[in-house]
């Protein structure tokens, strides 16, 4: 959420950055309801203070003047509830476009209306050179009994697995080498809720647009689809210190999509399913739009490490302003090489988000007599099952057995997954 003097102020900087992002917001729509907002606030808080004057005017009164209070605070009454009942009813009109302004991209991010116009900012790795045909995971992982996509779909539906075997351990071995790794780095380590409120999707900004992807309960609760939600809500409503910043989390969590929209894309396999789990960075900062960069390279910089640490090839692209959320300012993806598509799949992105989120959620940071709101980022640390189709179809050998990455073998306890 954005400042509403600061939206005022910078009408067409608004605009721009709609236009941009592709999001289709009217600023004059919402300044208008602003005017509307300002006008019955005044006339509202007007009375509210002539009621309290008469009210303190009564004790003191005569009979007769008492009677003639009484009956201005009655008719002032009466009005007030009117103006007041105006004053809620724009209110929400006002919110509810509030959460639709979007953030203003960085001037770095390219033009562009989706993902297809993304930019390649670097590369690693060499993509393997088989000297045989690259069978794809599905196979792969069938073959060598590491996964059960048909029964995984008896027991849970549409994109349903289940990971046996090796291909259990592989994931759990991921989720220790990364979390060992991050917490090298400083990061605290936390396992937070995937359940949660209405308020922690408000605030980090997967509601209202991202309804639709979510999963919602009975209870008018939701099923997350990152760590984020539950991580940056962790701080909600709090005043931090600025010595305490940045404050750096490696959080794991199980994660819920339902996938609204992709239902012809991905449909078989790992790379795109309902439930799966993930390990995020998160980094609340202070704000200053110089450190928020330097921490967005950072987080970037270690997800790569990652990668470069599995011996996976990946390439890193800067999102254009059609593929940005609505909050976010500034985004890179990384991609990692896929044999049997030939092509590169998204792996990780890396965002930063300025204090869009940090206004929604109510937090932050004192320097000195002052306070200021918080810079937030997030940037995913390796994401579970998905990451497996590069490892399994990157270290295929031609006789269909499976290379353990060197870093996990000690997690694994052996270098060839084999029939």
């Amino acid at each position: 959420m954005l400042d509403i003097k600061f939206i005022r102020e910078n009408k067409d900087v608004i605009d721009a950055g709609a236009k941009k992002k592709h999001i289709d917001f009217d600023v004059n729509e919402l300044l208008k309801i602003d005017d509307e907002r300002r006008e019955i606030l005044m006339v509202v808080e007007e009375k509210r203070a002539k009621q309290n004057e008469v009210s303190q005017e009564i004790p003191q009164a005569t009979e007769e003047e008492r009677q003639n209070l009484v009956a201005q605070m009655t008719t002032l009454k009466e009005s007030l509830q009117k103006e007041e009942e105006q004053l809620k009813d724009i209110m929400k009109k006002w919110q509810t476009l509030m959460l639709q302004v979007p953030n203003i991209p960085d001037m770095s991010v390219p033009e562009g209306e989706s993902d297809a116009d993304n930019q390649e900012i670097r590369t690693w790795g060499e993509i393997p050179n088989l000297d045989f045909e690259p069978k794809d995971h599905i196979e792969l992982m069938t073959n060598l009994d590491l996964a059960d996509f048909e029964r995984g779909t008896k027991i849970a539906g549409f994109r349903g697995y289940i990971l046996k075997n090796e291909g259990a351990l592989l994931q759990i071995a991921l989720q220790q080498y990364v979390m060992q790794k991050m917490v090298g780095k400083g990061f605290s380590p936390m396992i937070v809720p995937s359940l949660v409120n209405k308020e922690t999707l408000l605030g980090t900004g997967y509601l209202p647009q991202g309804e639709d992807d979510l999963y919602k309960t009975q209870d008018e609760t939701y099923l997350a689809g990152t760590g984020e939600v539950a991580a940056m809500s962790y701080h909600s409503g709090e005043v931090l210190e600025k010595s305490e910043l940045p404050k750096k989390y490696v959080v794991y969590s199980p994660c819920f999509r339902r996938e609204a929209g992709s239902h012809s894309k991905d449909t078989k396999g790992l790379i795109r399913v309902h439930e799966f789990h993930k390990l995020e960075q998160i980094v609340i900062s202070e704000a200053s739009h110089e450190e928020t960069v330097r921490l967005h390279e950072e987080l970037t910089l270690n997800a790569e490490e990652i990668m470069q640490d599995l011996k996976i090839p990946y390439h890193v692209v800067v999102n254009c302003g059609g593929d940005l959320g609505l909050g976010q300012v500034k985004k890179y993806d990384i991609e990692a090489w896929v044999p049997s598509q030939n092509k590169y799949r998204e792996t990780h992105s890396s965002s930063y988000f300025h204090d869009f989120q940090t206004r929604r959620l109510n937090i932050k940071y004192k320097d000195g007599d002052k306070k200021y709101y918080a810079h937030s980022l997030n940037n995913t640390a390796l994401a579970f099952p998905r990451i497996l189709v590069q490892i399994i179809e990157n270290y295929q050998q031609a006789d269909g057995s499976i290379k353990v990455p060197d870093v996990l073998i000690p997690f694994i306890g052996k270098e060839i997954i084999s029939k």
